[in-house]
């Protein structure tokens, strides 16, 4: 394995997700900024030869280049943490990951998309967006509900993973398009709880719950 470096803009929730995990893995990633925002340096030809759907994040080791968020996560934990906590081994809680990555994946773009519009003025169907992604936010909740009651703290697993990762910064930063977090007490008192862990970082716009 060779130098870690991320294609990466700070106010990108997705190359967050992988700032985070190297945060709580302690590696040394090396972070050169991408203009995304006016620029639109992810819409080049150059950048798309890395990542062809022109998103963030893009994460190189050495030689080796992958792009989209939670497939870094993956290639991280296992690569550089391989059958810890962040990504575990044991089927049942392997599969629950796998679950909630996808859903990060598909069912919180809305999210994704809406936050880009209320930040930055992108096309996008607002009000269709947001609704999609608090649609999603409720099947979290609901999630959260009911792992409460059975004693879990996390999405999957019976620690923090990676699947806590892909899903933490589109709720925290949903307020920036107009969510209300006093109506998902369970995942405010998860996102509490996942500030707490050692080696968190912070972004603009993710709130403090106190």
């Amino acid at each position: 394995m060779g130098e870690l470096m991320l294609l990466n803009y700070e106010l990108d929730e997705n190359a967050y997700k992988v700032r985070l995990l190297g945060a709580f893995l302690g590696l040394d990633i090396v972070l050169q900024g991408i203009d995304m925002f006016p620029g639109g340096e992810h819409l080049s030809p150059q950048f798309r030869a890395l990542s062809p759907a022109g998103a963030l994040p893009v994460l190189r080791d050495g030689d080796f280049t992958i792009s989209g968020a939670e497939a870094c996560l993956a290639y991280l934990a296992n690569g550089y943490h391989p059958g810890r906590d962040w990504l575990p081994l044991e089927p049942r809680a392997f599969g629950e990951v796998q679950h909630w990555l996808s859903f990060a994946a598909l069912r919180l773009e809305p999210a994704v998309l809406a936050r880009r519009n209320a930040l930055f003025d992108t096309p996008a169907d607002s009000h269709g967006m947001r609704h999609a992604a608090a649609s999603a936010f409720t099947l979290m909740e609901d999630h959260m509900i009911r792992r409460g009651l059975d004693g879990k703290d996390w999405f999957a697993g019976e620690r923090a993973t990676i699947a806590d990762i892909a899903l933490f910064p589109s709720f925290a930063l949903s307020r920036d398009f107009g969510i209300d977090h006093d109506e998902y007490p369970a995942l405010r008192k998860w996102a509490r709880r996942f500030r707490m862990l050692q080696g968190f970082r912070t972004m603009p716009g993710i709130p403090d719950y106190n």
